[in-house]
């Protein structure tokens, strides 16, 4: 199917005209959707008809589009929802309107969309809804949750088909047949559409509400309960009602819901339910199928056929046969006078029929001159069909280069789609994989804190385990301590008892030298005196019995005490064995501990080398992405600026510093990998985003410093590629360098700064004294052009009279009260200002305020400008005009660009502006006076010209057919050469107004910290 032909039956379906929707043109669009799977077609022709503007069209479109939904192929909604925004737009701007096809409009654009947001979530269901049993229970799979939110959703579908019921039922007077009227047919078609979705809706949400009885209980399901209620008794109503109309009779059949709504707590009444079945009858012949006859004869060329021929005169005056012959004198035998009567007779007749020959002749003089006249006037018509013709194949062939343009533009659109979805595609790998390592870094980060746990318990079990040692040492300390004070004491008795002994030894060899002496004495003096030597004698046997005695008392304490000293070494023996096996058994735990330690920590050292591994792949893996997107041909309708280049650059240099303090950290001590990883990721990103942004930049600038550009961008992502490369070997991870890195990021900056708008570099202090300048600057120029406006208006008053004086002032009086409106509205927003910067600025000054809100002070610095040069070049245009020399309509123009200056300075001042504030008051009524004052120019100016020049009067009297004809042509000629130049300058007006727009952002900073567009 031509495709041409289903943009034609679009456009014939979707019109004006205030009748139902033919259904030979919907079905053509329906096999459209078939033909293309899709509904790009559609949409395409759609979107040039003016929707927002014509209730009658809207509503015809939502008719077909419904169609399209119900009968079209499965793609049309899911091209659909690529205009849902637009659709809901434009269903909240009818709702605006309280009564005709406005609101039906937005009725039936909201059912539309919720029709399209029920498929898309349920794309079971089929655009006609029809589903059996079994498909209606796969669509719930048999979850009870999915049943109650498809129940939900089928009420507030059903509800929406209530409400455009109703809404077209109020709008019609049904006390009148309006079903029988082209107006009424075309509301009530839709319906048929409402009718067939309503029944399927009905018939599903009373077998769904059935299910979920028997899976819930009844409380549970009480408001889906009265809700249906509700709805079956408007339901009911209205099919009611539609029955009746004369119009649904002979289309569709319409079912009967039952008496009352089927009773839900009652299993059994689920067998009671019949489904309504909606027919449509066969087609009948109807003026919409019957075919057009086309005749291609524009004028009838047959000659008619005369009441009665001429030939027949003659045999009416003398008759037909010779019997009655009035010639015949030899038979009837005449007399004279009877002669001569029949000849005067004749000879009058032949008279009368020589008048009524010439009265003949004349009338066909005069039918050949009109049809001359006829034969010049079709000759006309002919040039001028050959001339229509001949345009119309200089369209035909214009459409064909346009529809030829719009195959080779749908193609390269195909093509960009694809190059998307692919891009789309590597965008979800990407992301796949990012999630991926983001996974596998959690779990990094996991294990590293549970090492860091295990780490902390064996250090923990490792101070304990001292404690233990210590103590051990303490205590084995003690005992040596107490071993040796016991040696000590028990030597030192030892001692004391040797000395003691000695002493009793010495005493005792004392004792028997004196016994000896005695001996030696008693034998000397036994002579002398017995007696004294015999006491002396027991005496001194007594003192020796004690001796012995005491000597032996001592020995036995010694041998108590030498018992007491062995108990002691045997206990101190014991305990010294016990310690030393305590000591060997804590010490090989301690060592199974240092052992496990040792494992963990190089478990916890491979862990983060992989984790740090990892990161330096995937920093690899985003540069060299960045630098596949370089080389992508779908890369180059990319741009950026270069403000957020030079950003870009500068975040990637202040990462590269943290890269360098972090590697330095980690060679000092390998814990500190997490902040490498953190940094090296981060820098992955930051030169990736650096590569593409620069790439994208070099779009926007001359050759030259592109390819530059390029370079440098390229030997960016090189010398990134070799720094990871170097970072992930453990041997060159100390020979890294990123200085190299370094040196290319300044380099793309410097390239940066010297693409960067020189009006981006101004200081804090110049940018703040050069809003007071252009403000100032902005109101000189106001009242110098106030001031010139008087004194042409002097000069006018003495120079002009007549027309010429009273057109200029009344121009120069309608300027200058624009002047004076301009020169407030200049007064206002400095006021307002000064509020901005006193209201906002808080401890700063002036200067820095301005300076920290950059892009406003530029704004405000742009709108001043725009003023001031409008009121010098509105003063000099109408400088033009009161002279003669200059063109109204150039200062209609200044006017409308003053109006749109005022604005911009009107925008750029109240955007900081409190709402509330009476200054900002102030400045909107005095914009309002500028928009009064520069409709008053446009109006003086307009009435001026029309005063001054003169219209020639069109007299045509003097011209023959021809001649008309012929300028008539030239005037078709002019016309069409005059709207090939005006379509032809409007084009270039909008390319002028493109190139403006791109130069004031690129002087002003536009789209500084903005991604890169497509």
């Amino acid at each position: 199917m031509d495709l041409s032909k289903i943009a034609v039956s679009i456009n014939k379906a979707i019109n004006t005209q205030e009748v139902a929707v033919k259904e030979k043109h919907a079905r053509t669009c329906i096999l459209g959707t078939h033909h293309e799977k899709g509904a790009h077609t559609f949409w395409a022709a759609v979107n040039r008809l003016p929707l927002s503007s014509n209730a009658v069209l809207c509503w015809k479109f939502c008719h077909v589009f419904h169609k399209l939904l119900r009968d079209g192929h499965p793609s049309v909604i899911k091209d659909s929802m690529r205009n849902k925004a637009d659709l809901t737009d434009m269903s909240r701007m009818w709702g605006h309107l309280s009564e005709g096809y406005g609101k039906l409009c937005s009725i039936y654009l909201k059912l539309l969309i919720t029709k399209m947001e029920f498929h898309i979530k349920n794309p079971r269901f089929p655009g006609n809804l029809q589903m059996s049993n079994r498909q209606l229970d796969e669509a719930g799979e048999n979850d009870v949750n999915n049943f109650f939110q498809l129940t939900v959703e089928m009420l507030d579908y059903l509800e929406c088909q209530l409400n455009l019921f109703l809404g077209v039922f109020s709008s019609l007077d049904m006390s009148r047949s309006v079903s029988v009227t082209a107006a009424g047919q075309c509301r009530l078609a839709p319906l048929i559409q409402v009718i067939l979705d309503s029944s399927h809706l009905y018939d599903y949400t009373v077998k769904l509400l059935f299910k979920l009885h028997s899976c819930l209980p009844a409380d549970t399901l009480q408001g889906h309960r009265d809700r249906f209620q509700e709805q079956f008794k408007k339901l009911k109503s209205l099919f009611y009602r539609s029955s009746n109309l004369q119009f649904f009779k002979r289309l569709i059949q319409i079912p009967q819901l039952p008496e009352n709504p089927p009773n839900f707590l009652r299993a059994s009444a689920l067998s009671e339910h019949i489904s309504p079945v909606v027919v449509i009858p066969a087609e009948s012949s109807s003026p919409e199928s019957e075919h057009v006859v086309e005749t291609d004869d524009l004028v009838d060329m047959d000659v008619p056929v005369m009441p009665a021929p001429l030939e027949t005169k003659f045999d009416d005056l003398f008759g037909t046969t010779a019997a009655v012959d009035p010639f015949n004198f030899s038979q009837n035998g005449m007399r004279k006078d009877d002669k001569d009567r029949l000849i005067d007779q004749l000879t009058r007749e032949i008279q009368a029929l020589k008048e009524e020959l010439e009265s003949f002749r004349l009338e066909s003089g005069r039918l050949c001159q009109a049809l001359r006249g006829r034969v010049s006037e079709l000759e006309a018509e002919l040039a001028e069909q050959s001339h229509l013709r001949l345009q119309a194949a200089g369209e035909s062939e214009f459409l064909k280069a346009e529809l030829d343009d719009l195959r080779r533009v749908r193609e390269d659109t195909e093509k960009e789609q694809r190059s998307l979805t692919e891009i789309e595609k590597k965008a979800q790998a990407n992301e796949q994989r990012y999630t991926k390592l983001k996974e596998k870094y959690s779990e990094l980060v996991q294990s590293h804190a549970d090492l860091l746990r295990k780490n902390a318990e064996v250090t923990r079990q490792m101070t304990v385990a001292r404690a233990a040692q210590d103590e051990v040492d303490e205590v084995r300390r003690e005992m040596q301590e107490k071993v040796k004070a016991a040696q000590d004491v028990a030597e030192k008795q030892e001692k004391e008892q040797l000395e003691q002994l000695q002493d009793l030894q010495r005493e005792l060899l004392s004792s028997r030298t004196e016994l000896d002496s005695l001996k030696t004495t008693v034998d000397s003096t036994q002579q002398a005196s017995s007696e004294v030597l015999g006491t002396e004698l027991v005496a001194l046997e007594s003192e020796k019995a004690e001796l012995v005695q005491s000597l032996s008392k001592v020995e036995a304490e010694l041998a108590v005490q030498g018992e007491e000293l062995e108990k002691v070494q045997s206990s101190l023996a014991t305990e010294r064995e016990s310690g030393v096996k305590t000591a060997e058994t804590l010490q090989n735990q301690l060592n199974e501990k240092e052992s496990r330690e040792q494992a963990l920590e190089s478990q916890l050292v491979a862990a983060r080398w992989s984790g740090l591994q990892g990161a330096l792949e995937e920093a690899e893996r985003i540069i060299t992405d960045s630098l596949a997107q370089i080389n992508d041909p779908a890369h180059i309708s990319c741009t950026s600026s270069a403000d957020y280049l030079a950003s870009r650059c500068q975040a990637s240099l202040v990462c590269m510093d943290r890269l360098h303090s972090a590697r330095e950290a980690f060679l000092a001590d390998n814990t500190g990998v997490s902040e490498l990883v953190r940094v090296v990721t981060q820098c992955g990103h930051l030169v990736g985003d650096t590569i593409v942004q620069g790439s994208a930049t070099s779009h926007m600038v001359p050759v030259e410093q592109a390819d530059a550009l390029s370079e440098s961008v390229k030997l960016c992502g090189a010398e990134a590629l070799d720094l990871l490369g170097l970072m992930k070997q453990r041997d060159s991870l100390t020979a890294a360098d990123s200085s190299r890195l370094k040196a290319a990021l300044e380099a793309i900056l410097a390239t940066a700064e010297k693409l960067r708008p020189r009006g981006l570099e101004l200081q804090q202090g110049e940018l703040g004294d050069m809003v007071e300048q252009e403000m100032s600057a902005t109101s000189a120029a106001v009242e110098s052009a106030a001031a010139r406006i008087e004194e042409m208006l002097n000069k006018s008053r003495a120079s002009d009279t007549g027309i010429h004086m009273e057109v200029n002032e009344r121009i120069l009086a309608s300027c200058t009260e624009l002047m004076q409106a301009i020169k407030q509205l200049v007064v206002s927003s400095k006021n307002l200002q000064r509020d901005i910067v006193e209201s906002g600025r808080g401890a700063a000054s002036m200067k820095e305020f301005y300076a920290k809100n950059s892009r406003w002070t530029e704004g405000l610095i742009s709108a001043s400008k725009a003023v001031g040069w409008g009121a010098t070049v509105m003063v000099d245009a109408a400088d033009l005009v009161v002279q003669g020399k200059g063109k109204f309509e150039e200062l209609m123009v200044c006017s409308h660009e003053i109006a749109a200056s005022t604005a911009q300075l009107v925008a750029a001042s109240k955007v900081k502006a409190d709402k509330d504030s009476a200054n900002l008051q102030r400045l909107q009524q005095a914009s309002r006076g500028v928009t009064q004052a520069t409709a008053a120019v446009v109006a003086s100016t307009k009435s001026g010209k029309s005063q001054i020049e003169e219209k020639d009067t069109m007299d045509f009297s003097s011209m023959t057919l021809t001649q008309i004809k012929r300028q008539e042509m030239d005037a078709q000629v002019l016309v069409l050469e005059l709207e090939t130049r005006l379509q032809k300058e409007r084009e270039r007006l909008g390319e002028l107004r493109k190139k403006h727009y791109e130069l004031a952002g690129v002087a002003e900073g536009w789209g500084d910290g903005e991604e890169v567009t497509g």
